[in-house]
């Protein structure tokens, strides 16, 4: 019933608990999840888990806050995306979140391996024609710019893909749906803090709609503080369905049915 569209099974405060997890996972009805690459040297344990298991799928691609790892190229990407239960390209995008503290005192304009690190995976899956799987940190002008630069405007050519973990406000939703793209909402839209964030969730279309848990990161109210995984997804789905007047099931449904049109293959 429920799909988990981002998560991180391969990261270490998961993966020694994968038997546990998939237990929690069948008796809350999250049915399938999709494991996200941030390296690629990560890659390898990210397919295993999709080869392994006929409910997981695996994406590839260099998170933009990673450095000192091999640096993407498109034929890499390229090569990487066609191994079998790899239907996306991402974790990708753009991360600007306090450049002075995480960065080394860096500024926007020292920026620019991001930005053409992010280039690389638009083209590789403009050229694949696989989505992608958006990540964007106080960046978002730069990361919608980008993706029109590179063509990104929901026409024919053009990748598509999802904004996972939305953070950002209502007027960059808006922007990454005109250009054609999802909308991915995480455990983040149930803590008190986020009014404004289940603003944005009532208005985007229920057809551009998906729940994530960015596991192990994030875990939603009850869970709060604690380790995230997929089990605790059904959570956002609740969260989503009070503000739209729909059960936690419907919501369910629908983000699956989304889930399924947007990553092809992913039919259980």
């Amino acid at each position: 019933m429920y799909v988990d569209s981002h998560c991180h099974l391969s990261f270490p405060e998961l993966a020694s608990q994968l038997p546990q997890i998939r237990q929690a996972m069948q008796a809350a009805q999250v049915d399938r999840a999709l494991c996200i690459c941030t390296t690629l040297e990560e890659f390898e344990s990210v397919h295993a888990l999709a080869m392994a298991h006929d409910n997981f799928w695996a994406t590839v691609g260099v998170h933009p806050d990673n450095e000192d790892i091999e640096e993407p190229t498109v034929a890499r990407l390229v090569e990487l995306s066609h191994r079998p239960r790899v239907v996306a390209i991402g974790e990708t995008g753009l991360d600007y979140y306090q450049m002075e503290e995480r960065k080394g005192g860096r500024s926007i304009g020292d920026m620019e391996w991001q930005r053409e690190r992010f280039r690389t995976h638009i083209r590789a899956a403009q050229q694949v024609r696989k989505p992608l799987v958006i990540h964007t940190r106080a960046s978002s002008a730069d990361t919608i710019a980008i993706l029109k630069e590179e063509g990104e405007d929901g026409r024919a050519g053009s990748a598509g893909g999802v904004f996972h973990c939305f953070t950002e406000t209502a007027e960059v939703a808006r922007a990454a749906l005109d250009l054609g793209f999802y909308i991915s909402f995480s455990g983040i839209l149930t803590f008190k803090s986020a009014a404004d964030l289940r603003e944005v969730a009532s208005f985007v279309p229920l057809d551009r709609l998906l729940i994530e848990t960015d596991s192990p990161y994030l875990a939603p109210v009850p869970y709060r503080g604690k380790v995230n995984n997929p089990a605790y997804v059904p959570y956002v789905a609740r969260q989503v369905g009070e503000l739209r007047g729909m059960s936690a099931e419907a919501v369910g449904r629908v983000t699956s049915d989304n889930f399924e049109r947007l990553f092809a293959g992913v039919r259980s």
